[in-house]
């Protein structure tokens, strides 16, 4: 193991050698030179670091691999204790594992995240037998009854949760701390409750923070190798861990865009060492220095971004049929999925063309009409835009006369232009109507307010006529070719298929065919508006032809079909809509939180419900709040460390000064690339999203231990290491008891309400301790029960409904689930223990006002606010009875188990309309639901597709 001497001690005397840790680069050649040269360590030449050790991971003691062997065992017992507890769908396992489902079915999906986790869950499943036939679509949807692998998946996750424990302990030895402190760093990774309950679960974050925490590995080893001198440049240990950097970024960014700010870590750090390396022009030529960028360059840019298309390319390898997901992609795109491609069509569009005119930005569809009319306005035949292929979407293309024949009289029908000597094509210009066979109406718009859309600048539009009617002025528009869309040549000056972008003027109101995002109501099955806009945006007001038919067009005619993207094109069309799908996820949600509340842990995750039991992302407190501890005492050492540097102050020239501000401050930085980014998102962000930068501060955390205890001189422990040993000993063991103390919100553990109260420090922990049981033997006739439940159900018996709540929860956050004990006959209740001498006992309820940050308001803050603010009820409220023994009694017959409390995630809500919640919460009275609480519930219930059962994109581009 090679090793640098130091300093040359002073003459008759022991200068204790220097620290194990490797000095930054950048920080020794800006280093002030000693005052006094004889005791000072000599200055290195070279851009290589003062005093720095090989710190490889390879080359540790056995001693260490018998910690690090130790560590993963732990870590592997608390990560893997009942995996198969719940035994059904959790939170994001609607759509994870959903995912699942659709890969081996090969049917497309939209995604806001990167394939690689899901593909590798998807293996799992794929090797444990699963079929794809689960659905996963609803929060609490058993996975026994029908066999599925649940397991198999959870452990891909789970395995990933056991080795971001090893690696931890790597990434400090690599950054020169002791053994004692990088198993402390293990320790805190192993006990960290939302670290384990997301490692248990179908979800991304476990294998997104083993590919952010492996990459952070592999560069601090390649800076070791680098701050060791030109000595070790270009060695296979300095190639292997800049290699492994590049893979590790390729895989954080394959699994979450989070590993965008990895990148950034990782490349700011390298511009460093970059531009050290630039300033030692004496061991550093021209030449050297560009192999050492172009090592970069390929390692750090090149290897994660193959990795990446790499991963698309099996993406789209498996996703090979139409799904819900293609309904955000182009027409191009839906072309290379099975039975979307298109046979090739004629490509001259002439007067007397069958048609199928779909618009150009939304992608919502085809111009489309159905024998329904609108219920206000001129309540004529609606015009919609549909997105799947149907009769309803073909149009004749007609002039604003018919033809005449050779005795000048006209040729009526829609064959009329079949047969004349000259071929009509339709010019630039051309004014024309569009004739629905299958309801014989035209086009038509009028100065009518549309049914949805009631701007003035709007106007509706309509099918109106009947067989045998020659329409009016009104349905005439005109065609106007936008030439910098169309494509070069032919199709500029005339309508050609797929290649001509036009737009369509009303002639009597100077108004534009137009479509948007905006969706009709259930009266029109809930498809897109079409309206006449005056002054509408272009890409709105755009269209092409799709299908065209005429009987002049025969099989000679020259054809034309979508224009095959080929992979770059597939690949990049969907990162614009992954990246336009993420940014519009702006929509509140129960559970979210912002970043001010991260660092504190102010409120958690609510996971799932049943049973009497719950699973609630909670942080272990003493791990974040040590770790927030450590970001904070690292600001304040570089403030006072500038402020002293700027009054000429000697401290950096020690090297354990340097040492501490670059090492820390390393860390920290990555704690701050991956932390203050959120602040610039307006979309939903929750608690997972801090768990990458969690990971640096707890690496700071334990930076600042090993200084403090092995390291500084002054402190006066780096001669008592059994002290130091002793600390860590004993802040490991008050994170086992925090760790111990919430472990049933991780495990979905049995719980009482009593325990789960002590440990409630703070009101903004919004789990609900109500869901639990006042004793643990309580929990035996429940689960007894609920079988006998399940086997024998009973005649259900129509409750009494609760009083109705006067006042509704305050926006911004959940209720508290109300509980509501009243007295009940002695009949059998549906889903209810047959319990001897039932009845209910009491009868309690609860409201609560919560503010937008989830802190509850008291009588006095409530009372001040009314009239400033507008209280909202969010979320239902549910009912709940319980009889003297404790157990719950449902009210309705399809109530057999409590219903889970989570609801879905939506950072893929919106890709996959089917999801949805197994079953609704217990209904409401009529006099205790608001208006906004009711229109709110109605936006939540999925609605199918149009055709198929087959969901469409609900985030409109």
């Amino acid at each position: 193991m090679a090793r640098s001497t130091g300093a040359k001690p002073a003459a008759g005397r022991v200068s204790p050698p220097l620290p194990p840790a490797p000095v930054s680069g950048p920080v020794s050649a800006i280093s002030s030179k000693p005052k006094n040269n004889k005791s000072a360590p000599k200055r290195k030449e070279d851009y290589s670091s003062e005093g720095v050790q090989d710190n490889d991971v390879f080359l540790l003691p056995g001693s260490d691999y018998q910690v690090l062997l130790l560590v993963t065992l732990v870590g592997a017992a608390v990560r893997l204790f009942r995996i198969y507890q719940p035994t059904s769908v959790v939170f994001d396992e609607v759509h994870f594992g959903g995912f699942a489902s659709k890969y081996i079915k090969g049917r497309f999906f939209m995604d806001v995240h990167p394939p690689l986790a899901k593909l590798m869950i998807t293996l799992f499943g794929y090797l444990a037998g699963f079929n794809g036939d689960f659905d996963f679509k609803d929060i609490g949807k058993d996975y026994l009854e029908p066999g599925v692998p649940y397991v198999a998946m959870r452990l891909f996750p789970a395995i990933c949760g056991v080795l971001l424990i090893p690696t931890m302990f790597l990434t400090l030895k690599a950054a020169g701390c002791r053994t004692s402190t990088a198993a402390l760093g293990a320790g805190l990774i192993i006990f960290e409750n939302g670290l384990l309950t997301q490692a248990r679960l179908i979800l991304l974050d476990s294998p997104l923070m083993i590919a952010t925490a492996f990459t952070a590995l592999a560069f601090t080893s390649f800076t070791n190798q680098q701050e060791l001198g030109p000595s070790r440049a270009f060695t296979p240990s300095w190639w292997f861990w800049l290699a492994m950097t590049g893979l590790g970024l390729g895989m954080t960014v394959s699994i979450k865009w989070v590993g965008l700010f990895t990148i950034a870590w990782v490349g700011s750090l390298t511009l460093v060492q970059l531009w050290v390396m630039l300033g030692d022009y004496k061991h550093v030529s021209v030449r050297t220095f560009s192999k050492h960028f172009t090592a970069r360059v390929f390692c750090l840019i090149v290897i994660p971004l193959t990795f990446y298309m790499a991963m698309f390319g099996i993406h789209f390898l498996c996703l090979v049929n139409p799904g819900e997901g293609d309904g955000f992609m182009s027409s191009e795109f839906q072309s290379t999925l099975n039975s979307k491609a298109m046979q090739d069509v004629a490509a001259d569009v002439l007067m007397g063309s069958k048609v199928s005119i779909r618009h150009v930005n939304t992608q919502g569809g085809y111009l489309h009409s159905h024998p329904l009319m609108y219920p206000t306005g001129s309540k004529q035949q609606q015009i919609t835009l549909y997105p799947h292929k149907d009769d309803n979407n073909l149009w004749f293309l007609e002039n604003q006369t018919q033809p005449l024949d050779v005795n000048g009289e006209r040729i009526n029908g829609t064959g009329a232009w079949n047969n004349l000597p000259e071929i009509p094509y339709l010019q630039n210009g051309a004014i024309i109507r569009l004739y629905h066979a299958p309801t014989h109406r035209r086009l038509h718009s009028h100065d009518v307010r549309p049914p949805v859309t009631e701007a003035d600048w709007q106007n509706e539009v309509s099918a109106y006529g009947y067989e045998g009617f020659d329409g009016d002025a009104n349905d005439f528009f005109r065609v106007e070719i936008v030439k910098k869309k169309s494509k070069s040549g032919v199709a500029q000056e005339r309508l050609r298929t797929i290649d001509t972008k036009f737009r369509l003027v009303h002639v009597m109101t100077g108004c534009v065919l137009f479509s948007h995002k905006v969706k009709l109501p259930d009266w029109a099955s809930e498809q897109q508006e079409v309206t006449c806009a005056r002054g509408g945006t272009l890409p709105n007001s755009l269209w092409y032809i799709e299908y065209n038919e005429h009987a002049k067009l025969g099989p000679d005619a020259e054809k034309v079909n979508y224009r095959n993207p080929g992979f770059l094109g597939k690949f990049w069309e969907l990162q614009k809509v992954m990246w336009r799908t993420n940014a519009g996820l702006v929509e509140s949600h129960a559970w979210d939180s912002r970043p001010d509340s991260w660092p504190i842990l102010r409120r958690g995750i609510n996971f799932w419900g049943k049973d009497h039991r719950q699973i609630y992302l909670i942080g272990n407190p003493i791990v974040w709040w040590s770790a927030t501890a450590a970001v904070v005492i690292y600001i304040l050492f570089k403030g006072i460390a500038v402020l002293r540097w700027q009054r000429s102050c000697n401290d950096y020239a020690s090297p354990v000064f340097k040492r501490f501000d670059y090492e820390i401050g390393t860390s920290v930085l990555g704690w701050a690339f991956h932390y203050f980014p959120f602040y610039l998102m307006q979309r939903q962000l929750f608690l997972h999203h801090y768990f990458p930068a969690l990971y640096f501060s707890v690496i700071a955390f334990c930076q600042i231990y090993d200084f403090l205890t092995a390291r500084i001189p002054a402190v006066g422990l780096k001669q008592k290491p059994m002290i130091g040993k002793a600390g860590a000993l004993l802040f490991l063991i008050v994170s086992i008891a925090a760790f111990a103390l919430l472990s049933p919100l991780a495990y979905g553990n049995t719980w009482t309400k009593a325990e789960c109260k002590r440990v409630k420090l703070f009101n903004t922990w919004d789990w609900d301790c109500n869901t639990f049981l006042d004793s643990y033997d309580a929990y035996s006739p429940v689960s007894q029960s609920s079988v006998a439940a399940v086997q024998t159900p009973e005649t259900s018996v129509a409750a009494q409904p609760p009083p109705p709540v006067e006042n509704p929860v305050a926006a911004g956050e959940q209720a508290q689930v109300p509980i509501v004990v009243k007295e009940q006959p002695k009949e059998k209740v549906s889903g209810a223990p047959v319990l001897p001498n039932e009845r209910v006992v009491h009868k309690e309820e609860r409201v609560e006002y919560r503010d937008q940050d989830g802190n509850i308001l008291n009588e006095e803050q409530v009372k001040a606010l009314e009239g400033k603010v507008e209280f909202k009820t969010r979320y239902e409220t549910r009912t709940r009875v319980i009889d003297d023994a404790g157990n719950e009694v449902y009210l309705h017959a399809e109530e057999e188990s409590p219903v889970p409390v989570a609801p879905p995630h939506p950072d893929v809500e919106g890709v996959d309309r089917e999801t949805k919640r197994l079953v609704p919460d217990e209904p409401i009275p009529a006099a205790q639901e608001s208006v906004e609480g009711q229109k709110e519930a109605q936006e939540k219930v999925p609605k199918p597709a149009s055709e198929g059962n087959e969901a469409t994109a609900k985030e409109e581009l």
